[in-house]
């Protein structure tokens, strides 16, 4: 290999100059040899040499340390079931299972009392989060106990929440698998303490509730309206069985949506993600207390992760429940809706943001000679003549109305009236404020209700059904407090759930 250098000379100790310096000009180029330049500049280049080592230091010293927090267990205990094939954190999506599990300190949990599924897209433009029932029954797969080499034999319908017994974690990731035709990426398991360091390190979570909430099963306690709640009440919120709708699992469900919409928005209103001591503080107290796979410890994977979160709109982060219908031969259990659950699997397979609307061709009118006119679509007849729906509007925005200026619900009373809906009644104001729109429905008036809903761009996931109503009472919140339309907060179609956008408060069981 050739020494030559071409225009360039080089000292004793190998260092190149250039040709057309005077050599006799002491100190040469700044810093260079022969001279012991600057005393300041010197001072700053140390300075900043050592403060850039010592950050990346402390860096790859904290994320050590959260490593080294987390405690591990195998990904898929599936025995017909491949490895996963390793995520690239550019190009794939990923899906992250994520279990909360009844136990306490000092006990041992076979049951997981939170099942959701989390495919975070690709381009890093939506994320979806499926929520499981504990009661679903499901095929459960062969599932091998790594540690004390036991086989757990498939079962043609055994209870979702009872494959965590079956050798860990990863045996819900095989069942998830084969439930959904996906290849799960990660999991993370948390317990009950998870939960109520995770609420204190955020500084409570806002929630909302139609009426005072007394649960002596779980211990909330909540007067109506919001409450930001943090500790044991966070993890009471979370786990109230018979606190929330219809006393069962879809309102706990539901109040578990509402819970993970509104922590989504704190971290996002507050810049978490792009705020490297508040994201330490969130990791370090996540990292202590969750169990999750191997190669979710890896570093790259951590980093990969907060960054799939930070830029995604939260009218596209979406939180739904699995379709199920009750089980024919037990009805305290549950079995996939298979005509309306396949569609929801086959878009996470594909990755496709289920907030985004289907275009559907509009129906064709029918010119004079009876064929069909494309050019003249026909709006479809309402379910129900407006007229015969009882309508009441209050005003839940919390605004006192100034003179000579309408009030929200007489606006909104005022355009129902011109699509030809006749008030029952119209005016007045709610005794506390609420951030969100409802409308509640008696018992026999949900179809009615829903109508109401799409004549006011009203969110589904906003029709409760009540038993203090008679017929359909639409309470005007905080969310519809000035303009004439509902705000965009994204939408998720025919499935239970809502977006991250939305907030939604809980009724009382038996309310």
């Amino acid at each position: 290999m050739s020494s030559r250098r071409a225009d360039t000379g080089a000292g004793p100790s190998g260092n190149s100059v250039s040709r057309g310096a005077a050599a006799s000009t002491p100190g040469g180029r700044h810093l260079g040899r022969g001279s012991n330049g600057h005393p300041v500049l010197r001072a700053v280049a140390l300075i900043l040499s050592l403060t850039l080592v010592s950050g990346l230091v402390f860096v790859g010293v904290q994320l050590i340390r959260l490593q080294q927090n987390f405690d591990t267990k195998p990904l898929n205990l599936g025995s017909n079931q491949e490895s996963v094939a390793p995520v690239d954190t550019n190009t794939d999506p990923l899906q992250i299972l994520i279990l909360g599990t009844d136990n306490r300190e000092g006990q041992d949990s076979n049951n997981s009392d939170v099942m959701m599924l989390a495919n975070m897209s690709a381009d890093r433009s939506h994320v979806t989060v499926v929520s499981f029932p504990r009661d679903l029954l499901v095929p459960l797969p062969e599932c091998l106990d790594p540690e004390t080499g036991n086989i757990y034999p498939a079962v043609e319908l055994g209870q979702l929440n009872g494959a965590l017994g079956n050798g860990g974690p990863g045996c819900t990731v095989a069942a998830i698998n084969e439930l959904t035709g996906l290849s799960v990426d990660h999991f993370m398991m948390a317990d009950f303490n998870a939960v109520k360091e995770l609420s204190n390190t955020l500084g409570g979570v806002e929630v909302c509730v139609n009426q005072p909430i007394e649960d002596d099963l779980s211990g909330l306690s909540l007067p109506a309206g919001v409450s930001s709640v943090k500790g044991d009440q966070a993890l009471a919120f979370l786990r109230t069985r018979h606190g929330f709708g219809n006393g069962g699992d879809e309102g706990r469900i539901r109040a578990q949506q509402s819970f993970l919409a509104s922590m989504v928005r704190k971290v996002n209103d507050e810049g978490t993600l792009n705020n490297l001591p508040k994201l330490y503080s969130i990791a370090e107290t996540v990292t202590r207390n969750l169990t999750v796979d191997k190669e979710l410890t890896e570093v790259s994977s951590l980093i990969a992760l907060a960054g799939r979160l930070k830029d995604v709109d939260l009218s596209r982060v979406a939180f739904v429940t699995a379709p199920v219908v009750p089980y024919e031969y037990d009805a305290n259990r549950l079995v996939l809706d298979e005509a309306a659950a396949t569609p929801l699997f086959e878009a996470l397979v594909a990755d496709q943001d289920i907030t985004e609307p289907e275009t559907e061709p509009a129906p064709e009118s029918t010119s004079p000679d009876g064929t069909a006119d494309p050019s003249e679509p026909v709006e479809e007849a309402p379910a129900f003549d407006p007229a015969s729906i009882p309508v009441t509007i209050l005003d839940a925005t919390g605004n006192t109305s100034d003179a000579g200026t309408k009030s929200r619900d007489q606006a909104l009373a005022a355009y129902l009236l011109s699509e030809g809906y006749t008030l029952s009644t119209a005016g007045g104001q709610t005794a506390a404020a609420s951030p969100a729109t409802q409308i509640f429905y008696a018992p026999g008036y949900l179809e009615m209700a829903e109508q109401v809903a799409a004549a006011l761009a009203v969110p589904t996931v906003q029709v409760v059904a009540s038993n203090l109503v008679a017929g359909v009472s639409v309470q005007v919140g905080q969310d519809f407090a000035t303009e004439n339309t509902m705000p965009d907060a994204g939408n998720v179609g025919d499935l239970s759930g809502q977006t991250a956008a939305q907030v939604t408060c809980q009724s009382a069981f038996g309310n």
